[in-house]
């Protein structure tokens, strides 16, 4: 599960996070504030530990990581591996990621013509997608997951089995998450299914095979509710 925001957690529990000659480079690194790359510019790796990430249209990136923050990217814009602990992160349309996408505690919305090298990983996160393709899977433990229409996912999706490191408090029974893959999407590759969830499938989507659940096919723009 999520490894880039969690080791730049590290580095600031033990204090190198700094800006430094790396500014010469375009590379922005800091402990305690936001960063916002501006449209049309370039950068290399954007890093804070307390802040969120903007990058706004047509900028171009390296990766960009946070812990607390949420890091939101404009359209056209291109980027590296996009990673957060604590906060979700949200591409607006025709959005290039040159790399993974990866949240702990938060969630993930990419808009129509984004396109993801690698894959998609959360914990306690939903994931969105809307005309998007993936090049590997999706992963996670207590989100959900749409693969709206006219996405296609390259690598499958696996929902893990929760630990007590992974759980959320929550306060009586939690429901199982909703794994949609909509009208037009595909999934190459195997859907596994290592706790329960709801798994409802458009029925002019196409999908590898399934373990762990029963697929429940569906027509019309909407999965049903329940």
């Amino acid at each position: 599960m999520p490894r880039l925001p969690l080791s730049l957690a590290l580095a600031a529990a033990l204090g190198v996070a700094g800006i430094g000659s790396a500014a010469a480079q375009q590379h922005i690194d800091k402990v305690n504030g936001s960063i916002t790359a501006e449209a049309g510019q370039t950068y290399g790796d954007l890093e804070t530990v307390n802040g969120g990430i903007r990058i706004e249209a047509g900028a171009r990136t390296q990766n960009a990581q946070t812990v607390n923050g949420g890091i939101k990217v404009a359209e056209r814009a291109q980027t590296g591996d996009l990673g957060t602990v604590n906060g979700g992160i949200r591409a607006e349309r025709s959005v290039q990621i040159d790399g993974g996408v990866e949240t702990v505690n938060g969630e993930v919305f990419v808009d129509r013509g984004g396109r993801i090298k690698d894959g998609i990983n959360t914990v306690n996160g939903a994931i969105g997608l809307v005309d998007t393709d993936v090049g590997k899977g999706i992963e996670t433990v207590n989100g959900d997951i749409t693969v709206g229409v006219r996405s296609h996912v390259h690598g499958g999706i696996k929902v893990e089995k929760p630990t007590s490191n992974w759980m959320p408090i929550s306060i009586g029974k939690r429901r199982p998450p909703r794994i949609i893959v909509g009208p037009d999407a595909i999934v190459d590759g195997p859907l596994v299914f290592e706790r329960e969830v709801k798994l409802y499938v458009h029925k002019t989507a196409k999908i590898g095979p399934v373990t762990g659940a029963t697929a429940v096919p569906y027509e019309g723009e909407r999965a049903p509710l329940e």
